[in-house]
């Protein structure tokens, strides 16, 4: 008889049973032990939790682990083909468990040594020391991210003596949740044994038998490791300095930096001193030793950036590190020797009874012992946004054992690490710590490295163009020189061999200097002073950078995927509508959420919630205040942030903020005046709870519960402008519409009524104790208060920030663990959810094959239940095609996608510190909205490198023509700029055009424009057009001086008018370059070049230091530059010419780009952006999946085919014989015989199943476009959704077999 498989476990707040309540929750003496019971101890591996269809709400309920962090694709449940490479055979348990846990590593193994973790295969062997070695490298690349596989038991070989079971296998009962491991071990009676704990008394009883009830503190701590996580080693601003150093720019330009140093020394002390003569020097000066400072100024000008990118990273890790220090050390309650005692959470070990209490945050792993009505927030660990019931294990096992096949269990006995306990007392025994547990797996994943940002990847192309280029230029220079020396040798025999070699000297300084001139010494500045000026004013703004290249890497993002709950919304349930009694509607923020606005009966009237005070008379007001206060069992409590919340159920609190924020009496106040007479505690049979207090009147119930079944009580209702007035048929007919109004905008209604007692007991409840009243006889008859509307609200400015976003080209994907129907109301809300979108829940998609995943990605809008993998797989996805991906996230389950991808932002003050770890930027105050700052300053960052691109480009081109020009015009084989104009030129005037164009500040305007593609070329059209140009006329206007200025302007040949005319070449060059400067203000093709120019006060500061200097330079400079003193004339000339850049940058803005863009497309200067990948068709071998013996005779066939047929590459033969190669690749001529009976075999064990088709079909996914249509009902059971305004052709509709909605009227 075929055995059906285990039904699905969910945790929901809705339907839960309650557990049996103690009869006082505040000792644990007096907590009845509901243990025990379990089914033998067998110590079995791990079997198999049975694979249903689809993977139910909560990720860590998932049949795959939801800590897996490898970068293949997803993994399939226990037990199926997934885990044999698709090959379609059953495996065992044993087997399929063994690719799926890893061994985690220990703090006490790194302090002591111990070899007792073996590194096998399938195993995370990440030690810290490798941790540093990738430090000290710098390297950052995927292969270098820490990567957690699955944990195999059964190649564990910690000796777990004197306990029964291995650290591995008790981490296997939280993550995936499984009952069968649980019961496998022994149940709960097993499990504490095993670990030598009385369920009672805890750790340190004695009077068992057996070693392990006497093991000490320090014991467990050797096997099971302790409560922490080994501390990360900062890097030291040394290995901050060097790994800034290694940057490839620095690289060539310490090349340089040598190379010109020793030359210039050599020119300096090893040849005599440069007589020149002018006006002021007519006998002639000998000119200063300086041309050593052209190699110092660059080496001074490396450790500048190398300074400045090591100490900004140096402090943004301090500053995380002070961060996560304001987290204090916590205090947690345990039970120990029979007594509770308080210890710090570092001191908790496996076998601990930790006891747990409303605000608390679980530290460790555990499972449930006893309690009364524990209820645990578990969004921050999965993404889980309803509370958990807890339940023993006792009761677990007989809901299952209970349960029809494919039933939803609703009971849950895991204590994970990471929820928060929202409601209830009750304890639990620890069954992993530190790096064992959930939360700490996950730490440990974190710490990795990340990617080269695309703007490194294009500078560092660019280094080496640049590289190439200047080198080419030195050499063409130096082979011209070198011709023209070698015909002096024959046409001037009489030079001496000094003079000839310092000639040769000379043409070799002046190739040299042609290359260091071609190297762009400001490139690595502007971008790190670029940079550095951002995360400064980004940190002003809330946004603290962690990584100094994910602000740039911003400017890039496509798409940021963001998580729900705490991200988008508040993660704070809040009252956002309702009614007061059954006409009065109220709406918070009423302008901005019109939809949620019904007047739709005769009486209705709608206002806003902030004037409720003024549409409720005082007395409506001091019943609703009694009914939220005094029937509750929230309070309040001050938070680990200092700050006073509300602690308890989340339906409850957002009642009680609610009457907080309207004004009313305190709830302390108000509870504590109220002398109770019977207590009705919420079950979800009644789907209400109820309080009975002494009134003048006589006495009162307030009851609050589900709308939908209070209503039907109702034989009146409050109404606001009239007074208590009866339920007509009209009237409940309005409240029932009204309540389905709320709920299909997935607000969760509560209703909160009263009724009056003249006697008590009341009448029906003859003989009842007083506080033991029935429920059924007390709740009819009522009064309807109002009717409340809960939801968790978006964060303030998130439409606003969802819509720029958009406009500026990035995509917003929403991945929560949250139901599909909740997900898409507060996508709808926020704007992500537009026509042709996709909805999909998450073990839909993690079962898509590639091609289908590739086709529905870019559509994905919004993806719900997703696990922790499954957002992980969608950003890997994203990436590859070519993608930059953001992800936000606030929660633990949030990091493995928030360290894959390009830049992670976690929430400052909600944000776990897992999420914290793995991210990039953190958001400081959770704002949403922050998101797009971090893309206005990534852009910024982006143009300022680019404007002063275009600034260097086009003068390193000017200043190398001109120095090639004039220095094989001359006889002298000197160049017109002087070796230290070309410093002023090359690298101040450099330094100072980076530091103005790197101060101007973001701009919303930026938001107008698409992103960039990835592989976009980092100089643009129109950035080439402007370089062109304004390089074009900066060589015509200098040589036009240098070689006719004295003809044009009517200079002499003597010496004084010479060294005028040089005075006045420089003098323009300089000046086209300040001028220029204004016009690389904009990489546009408006003509505005002043636009915020004096607002930028750093700019003006910058270019009145620039033009000062150069006056200077030529009105005092001297000798020092090989300048004198000019006219106003040769002033005029200057700045005239200078000044001209200006309109030509006009003229280069009117000129069109796209026809030149095409010319550089066909010439393939430039790449063609609408150009498809060039993919290679797959083999249709590759579409199906062979069983074990058929796939190893395919293989073995191909192989010996390539090889007996000659087809290998000759490379991979490396001179081998075709015996030799058979040999290496098992393929002789036994197994080649063997392959005929393994054939017969294989075919005839295999039968129909031989061979299958690979990918969904062989994990049993159906194919979609063959299904009916489903119904609404079955769209929530995980099937996919699109937009209602989507296009009803749209070929995704007959895909997944949906049927396109009507077209409206």
């Amino acid at each position: 008889m075929p055995v059906a498989p285990p039904p699905v476990i969910v945790t929901t707040d809705l339907g839960s049973e309650p557990s049996p309540a103690s009869p006082s929750p505040q000792s644990h003496l007096h907590l009845a032990p509901a243990i025990g019971g379990g089914n033998g101890s067998s110590l079995s591996p791990s079997s198999s939790v049975g694979s249903t269809a689809l993977a139910p709400p909560s990720p860590t309920l998932t049949n795959t682990s939801s800590v897996h962090f490898t970068d293949d694709m997803p993994v399939t449940p226990r037990g199926s083909i997934g885990q044999k490479g698709l090959e379609p055979h059953i495996v065992d348990s044993e087997e399929a468990a063994s690719a799926q846990w890893p061994t985690p590593w220990s703090p006490e193994q790194e302090r002591k040594g111990a070899d007792v973790v073996s590194v096998k295969k399938h195993w995370w062997s990440r030690k810290e020391k490798a941790a540093d070695v990738d430090a000290a490298d710098g390297e950052k690349k995927e292969e270098a991210r820490a990567e957690i596989s699955h944990i195999d038991p059964d190649k564990d070989d910690t000796d777990p003596a004197p306990f029964r079971e291995k650290p591995s296998r008790l981490a296997m009962l939280v993550d995936p949740k499984s009952l069968q491991d649980l019961e496998n071990i022994g149940g709960i009676d097993g499990l504490l044994d095993g670990l030598g704990i009385d369920a009672t008394k805890g750790v340190g009883e004695t009077r068992h038998e057996g070693q392990q009830y006497k093991a000490s503190i320090e014991d467990r701590q050797r096997v099971y490791g302790r409560n922490d996580l080994p501390e990360r080693q900062s890097k030291s601003i040394w290995m901050l300095m060097w790994l800034a150093f290694k940057d490839k720019v620095l690289i060539l330009l310490s090349v340089a930096a040598v190379v010109s140093l020793a030359l210039g020394l050599y020119q300096d002390l090893g040849t005599p001193p440069e007589i020149t003569y002018s006006d002021d020097c007519p006998n002639g000066c000998e000119q200063p030793a300086v041309d050593w400072v052209e190699g110092v100024a660059i080496i001074v000008a490396i450790i500048i950036v190398v300074l400045v990118g090591s100490i900004n990273d140096w402090q943004k890790e301090r500053q995380f590190k002070k961060l996560n220090e304001k987290r204090e050390d916590r205090t947690v309650k345990v039970i120990r020797d029979g007594n509770e005692k308080v210890i710090n959470v570092r001191d908790l070990v496996v076998g601990d009874v930790a006891m747990v209490e409303p605000g608390e945050v679980i530290p460790v792993d555990g499972v449930f012992l006893r309690g009364h009505n524990v209820r645990c927030d578990e969004s921050g660990a999965t993404g889980e946004s309803d509370a958990i019931r807890k339940f023993p294990y006792d009761e677990c096992i007989a809901e299952r054992d209970g349960a029809a096949a494919g039933d939803r269990l609703k009971r849950d006995c895991f204590m994970v690490s990471g929820a928060k306990v929202l409601e209830g007392v009750g304890e639990y025994v620890v069954t992993s710590v530190g790096t064992y547990s959930f939360n700490g797996r996950i730490m440990m994943a974190m710490r990795g490295g990340s990617e080269e940002t695309p703007l490194q990847v294009k500078l560092n192309y660019l280094a080496e163009l640049i590289a190439k280029a200047g080198a080419g230029s030195g050499l063409i220079l130096f082979t011209a020189l070198m011709i023209r020396f070698f015909v002096q040798l024959s046409t001037d025999p009489d030079r001496s061999a000094n003079d000839k070699a310092q000639s040769f000297i000379q043409i070799l300084i002046i190739s040299v200097t042609l290359v260091v001139v071609a190297v762009p010494e400001g490139l690595p500045l502007a971008v790190t002073l670029a940079l550095a000026f951002a995360t400064k004013r980004m940190t002003k703004e809330n946004l603290l950078v962690r990584v100094l290249g994910s602000c740039e890497t911003m400017g890039h993002a496509t798409v940021v995927c963001t998580d729900k709950t705490g991200t988008l919304t508040q993660n704070v349930m809040t009252v956002v509508a309702g009614t007061l009694g059954v006409h009065g509607k109220f709406v918070k923020d009423l302008d901005t959420h019109e939809s949620r606005k019904i007047e739709r009966a005769e009486g209705d009237y709608a206002f806003d919630m902030a004037a409720l005070n003024e549409a409720a008379p005082p007395e409506l007001q001091e019943i609703l205040n009694e009914a939220i206060c005094i029937n509750s069992t929230a309070f309040e409590d001050t938070d680990e942030g200092g700050n006073i919340a509300f602690v308890g159920s989340k339906t409850e609190t957002a009642l009680l903020r609610f009457a907080k924020e309207l004004g009313w009496a305190n709830w302390r106040t108000t509870r504590d005046a109220a002398e109770v007479v019977q207590m009705i505690p919420f079950s979800s049979e009644l789907k209400a709870m109820g309080v009975v207090v002494k009134h003048a009147k006589g006495h009162r119930l307030y009851v609050k519960g589900a709308s939908e079944i209070l209503v039907r009580n109702c034989t009146r209702h409050y109404d606001g402008r009239h007074g208590v007035t009866s339920m007509t048929l009209e009237a409940m007919d309005n409240i029932s519409k009204t309540i389905i109004f709320y709920a299909d905008q997935t607000l969760r209604t509560i209703g909160l009524c009263y009724r009056d007692f003249e006697q008590w007991p009341p009448a029906g409840a003859e003989g009842r104790a007083p506080n033991d009243v029935p429920f059924e006889v007390l709740a009819k008859d009522l009064t309807l208060l109002a009717v409340a509307g809960i939801e968790d609200p978006l964060r303030p400015g998130v439409l606003e920030a969802v819509q720029e976003c958009q406009r500026a080209g990035v995509a917003i994907k929403m991945c929560t663990g949250d139901n599909v129907l909740t997900a898409r109301s507060i996508a709808n809300q926020c704007g992500i959810f537009t026509a042709g979108g996709i909805v999909m829940e998450g073990p839909m998609f993690r079962k898509l094959s590639d091609a289908d995943r590739l086709e529905i990605v870019p559509r994905l809008q919004i993806l719900a239940r997703s696990s922790p993998e499954d957002k992980r797989l969608l950003v890997k996805t994203l990436k590859s095609m070519g993608e930059v991906v953001g992800v936000t996230g606030d929660g633990t389950n949030d990091g493995p996608a928030l360290k894959l991808a390009n830049v992670g932002f976690a929430m400052g003050i909600a944000g776990t510190e897992v999420a914290k770890e793995a991210s990039d930027i953190i958001l400081m105050d959770d704002s949403f909205s922050n998101i797009v700052l971090a893309v206005m300053w990534g852009r910024c960052v982006n143009d300022s490198v680019k404007k002063f691109l275009q600034f260097q480009i086009s003068v390193n081109i000017t200043a190398v023509v001109i120095t090639f020009v004039s220095a094989v015009a001359s006889n002298s084989e000197e160049s017109v700029l002087s070796a230290v104009q070309l410093l002023w030129v090359n690298l101040i005037m450099d330094t100072f055009a980076a530091l103005a164009l790197a101060t101007d500040p973001a701009s919303r305007a930026s938001l107008d424009r698409k992103p960039d593609r990835k592989d976009a070329p980092l100089i643009t059209v129109d950035m080439l057009k402007m370089i062109v140009a304004q390089a074009a006329y900066q060589i015509a206007i200098c040589l036009v001086l240098h070689f006719a200025g004295a003809a044009i302007i009517g200079l002499s040949d003597d010496a004084g008018d010479q060294a005028d005319l040089k005075t006045l070449v420089f003098n323009t060059f300089v000046f086209c370059q300040i001028f220029n400067q204004l016009n690389c203000r904009r990489l546009d093709r408006r003509f505005n070049v002043l636009e915020g120019f004096f607002r930028n006060y750093y700019f003006m500061l910058i270019f009145a230091i620039m033009v000062g200097g150069q006056i200077l330079i030529v009105e005092v400079g001297g000798a020092a530059f090989q300048v004198q003193r000019i006219g106003g004339r040769d002033w005029a000339i200057s700045l005239i010419a200078g000044a001209i850049s200006l309109p030509i940058g006009v003229m280069v803005r009117l000129c069109p780009t796209a026809p030149i863009e095409r010319l550089l497309i066909r010439c393939r200067m430039y790449p063609d952006p609408s150009a498809l990948p060039v993919v290679a068709p797959a083999d249709d071998a590759s579409a199906y999946a062979y069983n074990p013996a058929l796939s190893r005779v395919k293989d073995n066939l191909s192989t010996y085919a390539h090889i007996r047929g000659g087809r290998m590459r000759a490379s991979s033969l490396v001179a081998r014989s075709r015996a030799a190669q058979l040999k290496k690749a098992d393929i002789q001529l036994p197994s080649l015989l063997a392959m005929v009976p393994t054939l017969v075999a294989g075919g005839v064990g295999a039968g129909a199943r031989w061979v299958v088709p690979a990918g969904d079909n062989a994990l049993g996914l159906s194919n979609p476009a063959r299904d009916p249509s489903r119904s609404a009902a079955d769209l929530f059971n995980g099937k996919v959704q699109l937009h209602p305004d989507t296009d009803r052709a749209d070929p995704m509709y007959a895909k997944f077999g949906i049927t396109p909605p009507s077209p409206h009227p």
